[in-house]
């Protein structure tokens, strides 16, 4: 197991970043689909999505952009962050075997509700954005350091 430490509201400093990274495979793509219930055939079918203008199957937006709720909950600010709310534009389509890093940057501060403004753009692997937006959390007011579980195996397919 590996060991997480947040960082509290009083730690977070305005323009403080973080990067979180992952590629994109057919499996991440097909859990999602059985976990969402989203089953729709440009994510599924390669024979539905060849008709379509992206040629092949894309992966789900959402699967994309949730790579900034696990910066969020592994990084910043980490452990003990409550989401508030987000706000999401997909520029790119992300394929199978598409490496996607996302990169967060504290912009706002607000000490009354321990809130803290993210501004939040995911990228492939040539650099180009695919995901950008705005991410609002509750920044915790305690040190945590936690183990994180394992992830389970799961197996994908008949």
């Amino acid at each position: 197991m590996t060991q997480i430490t947040n960082l509290t509201f009083d730690e977070i400093q305005i323009g403080q970043t973080t990067t979180f990274s992952r590629t994109i495979g057919e499996r991440e793509i097909l859990l999602f689909a059985a976990a969402s219930g989203d089953v729709n055939p440009l994510h599924l079918d390669a024979g539905y999505a060849a008709t379509t203008p992206f040629g092949e199957p894309i992966a789900h937006g959402i699967l994309s952009a949730s790579l900034i709720s696990a910066a969020v909950a592994l990084q910043l600010p980490g452990p003990g962050v409550v989401y508030v709310g987000q706000t999401l534009r997909f520029l790119r389509p992300v394929k199978v075997g598409d490496r996607l890093t996302a990169r967060l940057e504290v912009t706002a501060k607000r000490e009354d509700k321990k809130f803290i403004t993210l501004d939040c753009e995911i990228v492939n692997q040539h650099g180009k954005p695919v995901v950008t937006g705005q991410a609002e959390v509750m920044a915790p007011v305690e040190k945590i350091t936690i183990d994180t579980p394992e992830l389970p195996a799961i197996s994908v397919g008949p």
